[in-house]
């Protein structure tokens, strides 16, 4: 009787050890997945933080990039009301001159070597000017210098067109420009596009796009640009053809000089 007693405990405890292995590999197994999980879960939670990291950082860049262009935009706002003054008191001369011209007959003798020292100053002017359409405009005035000899056209006229002349010159000033030029580039003529914005920037594009410059008066000579500006050129070309909205362009410009 004891020994069938021995044998019922024994094969207890044998079925309990049993039981419990298979309940320590099952933690084991659950414990694995767990762990799993919360390791996929740091994983995920890795990879968002660089996303919101970089997203953070890409904020911060064009925040930066927007002061700038407000502050360049700023600038270009005083800029051009300074410019707009200074056309509005040269369209007040003008219109104080057209006045003048209703009493020509009595200033006439004053008017005409007025008009050849409007014409010298003009031509001074374009020659110091950047080097836009140069042909047109020294042709212009080349005109009216064969014009003041003419005795078919009053001094009111020769005064009227001297006049017309500064009123185009002024309304360079104004306005963006494109158009097809021909210039010497590392020793070749090149065909290329003028883009000219306003008096403030004078630049050049070869009809391939691959090279690209600029207008420094410092140097009194057209330099080179870097591939940076290549698609800026390109905006400001199908702008000034109206072909795009207008928008804002990054253009070279010349640093301002401390006044003497």
């Amino acid at each position: 009787m004891k020994k069938q007693r021995m044998k019922a405990v024994a094969l207890s405890t044998v079925l309990s050890a049993g039981a419990l292995m298979g309940s320590a590999t099952m933690a084991d197994e659950t414990l694995d997945q767990i762990l799993q999980v919360s390791q996929a879960k740091t994983t995920l939670a890795q990879d968002s933080q660089q996303r919101i990291d970089r997203l953070a950082q890409e904020t911060d860049d064009l925040l930066a990039q927007f002061k700038q262009v407000n502050k360049q935009i700023e600038d270009i706002r005083l800029y051009n009301s300074q410019l707009e003054k200074q056309i509005a008191s040269q369209l007040a001369v003008i219109n104080d001159l057209d006045d003048s011209i209703e009493n020509v007959t009595v200033i006439e003798r004053r008017i005409q070597p007025l008009v050849l020292r409007m014409l010298d100053a003009l031509e001074q002017f374009v020659e110091l000017d950047k080097p836009f359409k140069m042909e047109e405009r020294l042709d212009r005035i080349a005109m009216l210098r064969n014009n003041q000899d003419r005795a078919d056209i009053s001094v009111a006229e020769k005064f009227r067109q001297v006049l017309e002349a500064y009123k185009i010159e002024s309304e360079y000033g104004r306005f963006i420009e494109a158009y097809r030029d021909t210039l010497n580039i590392g020793g070749q003529d090149r065909e290329v596009n003028i883009l000219r914005v306003g008096r403030v920037s004078l630049m050049y594009q070869t009809t391939d796009t691959e090279q690209s410059g600029a207008w420094d008066p410092a140097q009194g000579a057209w330099v080179e640009l870097d591939d940076s500006y290549r698609n800026h050129i390109l905006k400001g070309l199908r702008i000034a053809r109206n072909q795009a909205a207008k928008d804002i362009m990054f253009v070279p410009v010349q640093a301002p000089e401390a006044a003497q």
